[in-house]
């Protein structure tokens, strides 16, 4: 029992730098999908045609076709296309193909929220002589965010599990610090650090959600 105990010592200081990659990386691509979502949800619910069936179009992409897919292309196969387009650094193809998958399901959640909102600030702001982007960032967005958050939570926590997938472009997150280590020591031991590792992130940032939905509510 001690041994094992010494051996997992020794595996958490890797397992932690593993630990940082994913968490940074699900931070970023979050965040900035959040971001495109915004323009996505806007776009979708537009009048003009042309728009629409742009995002309608990339929000039906990404969300039809699976994550590895779509990392593999982006990483292997944009440099077959053209070498121009290859991108070396594998931390920004994973961000890049995260980011881009996270904004198309993020779209529809935005996309409801503000559906959901009354029409009537809506016109009541567009009469204040406002015009609709104005409407939208200072009157109708913000009050979308409480009903966001849940969501939002939900595909953290979906983008931090599926941050595994990066280890098949040798991308050192927890996934692939543990296989690599699994191999060299020949021990299936280190695979419970790892999932204790995973479970107290995702109850970390379930509870950071939690508690900043019910200060949103409160308000």
């Amino acid at each position: 029992m001690s041994e094992s105990l010494r051996q997992i010592g020794l595996w958490i200081p890797s397992l932690l730098d593993g630990a940082k990659l994913t968490v940074t990386l699900t931070i970023c691509s979050v965040t900035v999908g959040l971001l495109i979502s915004v323009f996505l949800a806007l776009g979708k619910i537009s009048k003009i045609k042309i728009l629409n069936k742009i995002c309608a179009f990339y929000i039906f992409f990404f969300r039809g076709t699976p994550l590895l897919l779509q990392l593999y292309f982006v990483y292997y196969g944009l440099p077959k296309i053209n070498p121009a387009l290859t991108i070396s650094n594998r931390f920004f193809a994973a961000f890049l193909t995260f980011a881009l998958n996270s904004s198309a399901y993020l779209a529809e959640v935005v996309r409801a929220s503000i559906v959901s909102i009354d029409k009537g600030q809506l016109e009541a702001s567009r009469s204040l002589g406002m015009s609709y982007g104005q409407t939208m960032f200072s009157v109708i967005i913000p009050q979308t965010f409480s009903r966001l958050l849940p969501p939002v939570g939900n595909e953290f926590i979906l983008v931090l599990k599926d941050a595994s997938l990066v280890s098949i472009i040798a991308l050192s997150d927890i996934t692939r610090v543990t296989q690599n280590i699994a191999s060299s020591t020949s021990s299936s031991l280190v695979y419970i650090p790892a999932m204790i590792l995973y479970l107290l992130i995702t109850a970390f940032f379930t509870w950071t959600f939690n508690k900043l939905e019910k200060k949103f509510t409160e308000e």
